[in-house]
């Protein structure tokens, strides 16, 4: 299993487990996400890719996984989402083009044979 996939199933399963417990902040962190990502005076893909941009200087992997994830399922093209990555290296400086790296790897994941080299 890579590292992708294994990401995935570990928020995945949280996720479940959560539920399970009925923890009421994690049923309120749901619905504020369904909140924030709903189209509004900004559209869901626009939201997706602002939280790709900031999930790089984070150096949130699932977080960049999720949101690039998302925002492709939202249209958003291969050139939106490297954008955004480019706005999170610049917000990071330096060390943000470390986050940029596993970045990339979930682009080419989800638009497999696009990316150069």
């Amino acid at each position: 299993m890579d590292r992708l996939e294994e990401i995935a199933q570990e928020r995945d399963a949280a996720n479940r487990k959560l539920a399970a417990l009925r923890s009421r902040v994690y049923a309120a962190f749901l619905e504020m996400e369904r909140a924030t990502y709903s189209d509004g005076a900004l559209p869901r893909k626009t939201k997706e890719l602002i939280a790709i941009g900031i999930s790089v200087p984070m150096h949130c992997e699932s977080c960049m996984q999720w949101h690039i994830e998302q925002a492709a399922r939202c249209g958003a093209s291969l050139r939106e989402i490297l954008e955004a990555v480019e706005v999170g290296i610049e917000m990071g400086g330096g060390p943000a083009t470390v986050s940029a790296r596993f970045a990339l790897r979930v682009v080419d994941r989800v638009f497999p044979g696009e990316l150069p080299g």
